[in-house]
């Protein structure tokens, strides 16, 4: 037993409040470095004139919510995941669907395009994650290529390639992430640290990144080591589950949203929350956050099923977007920052620019 070597009077609550009174000294070390909010930094930037953002297409196709969707690096195809266990390939500016795949499960909760364009992967609900090559082949059978990467013992959440087609990323909520070889299907590094269930990720922008970003129920978003496998950050601000983390486009930062209506900015550098995007009218929790090109802008889609454009150093809200039906599940911005799309329950995706 682990409790062996502890003394008589070291018992697990003095122990845990020990742990606490820490906890209280670490926070106290980080207050004193926070010496000025970030809007207060921005007062003397010039505010963002009135933009106009309108849907320039709208994706139909799924029978069921849309849950996730991902740009592959030519700017122009999409690849969309949905709860009807579809997972399609779009041509956003046709909007011809290119590849369909039935998945053996419902819920396909999470996809992503390789970087290369050449294959796509997606789960769910199958604890599993898949990889589909793409080819031209127009009677191709997909299934039969399927090749089955990674296993979880709970829902695939969330998954990314890192910077090859050789090695994916993924979330699940058994509240691990996990590197896998895409090949071999075998496990490279597993990250535990999360309490409850990890719903997303985001890999650090950087060629050599080798750093990511995790959140999920236990209201913490956690940075990783991808090497030793280790936490080397932890931000616990939000009072419910994290649904989405973007990094900034520096990879200095990165942003959160989350079930509590808010949106929150996190400095790495700094290693403390440096702003926070909520409005009192603000209720319904924000499903999925992503960053303009130029890091000045965070787009975050809700569940009261609006879009809203936040000004990243003014804190203000600088737009709203109207037009789906139901709650934005999954939003991002296209590689060359020129449009954005998002997709949701209401069965549909839409490209705004």
């Amino acid at each position: 037993m682990a409790t062996d070597g502890l003394q008589e009077n070291e018992t697990l609550a003095s122990l845990k409040s020990e742990a606490e009174s820490l906890k209280g000294k670490l926070e106290e070390e980080r207050a004193k470095l926070h010496d000025v909010e970030l809007h207060q930094v921005a007062e003397r930037v010039e505010a963002l004139g009135q933009f106009v953002m309108k849907t320039r297409r709208t994706l139909k196709g799924h029978g069921n919510k849309v849950l996730c969707m991902d740009w592959c690096k030519d700017k122009r195809r999409i690849v969309s995941s949905s709860q009807d266990g579809k997972v399609i390939v779009w041509d956003s500016f046709t909007t011809n669907k290119e590849h369909a795949v039935t998945m053996p499960c419902t819920w396909v909760m999470a996809c992503a395009y390789a970087p290369s364009g050449c294959a796509i992967a997606c789960g769910g609900l199958d604890n599993k994650c898949s990889v589909y090559p793409l080819t031209f082949d127009k009677n191709e059978n997909m299934a039969a290529k399927k090749k089955s990467v990674a296993m979880h013992t709970n829902y695939l959440s969330a998954c990314s390639f890192t910077n090859s087609d050789m090695q994916i990323l993924t979330a699940s909520g058994d509240g691990t992430c996990a590197l896998w070889d895409v090949e071999s299907g075998q496990l490279l590094q597993s990250f535990h640290g999360h309490g409850a269930d990890v719903l997303c990720l985001d890999l650090a922008p950087s060629e050599t990144g080798n750093t990511f970003v995790s959140g999920g129920c236990d209201k913490k978003a956690m940075v990783w080591d991808m090497r030793s496998g280790q936490c080397v950050q932890a931000f616990e601000t939000h009072e419910s589950d994290i649904n989405s983390v973007r990094y900034y486009p520096s990879g200095d930062a990165f942003a959160s949203g989350s079930d509590d209506a808010t949106c929150r900015l996190y400095d790495l550098r700094a290693d403390r929350e440096v702003a926070i995007y909520s409005k009192e009218s603000i209720i319904f929790g924000a499903s999925s956050v992503d960053f303009s090109l130029s890091g000045r802008l965070l787009f975050a889609g809700y569940n009261d099923y609006t879009i809203n454009v936040w000004d990243v150093l003014k804190g203000t809200r600088v737009s709203i977007l109207f037009g789906h039906e139901n709650r934005v599940s999954t939003l991002r911005v296209s590689p060359d920052g020129t449009a954005f799309c998002s997709g949701s329950w209401d069965h549909t995706l839409r490209v705004w620019a």
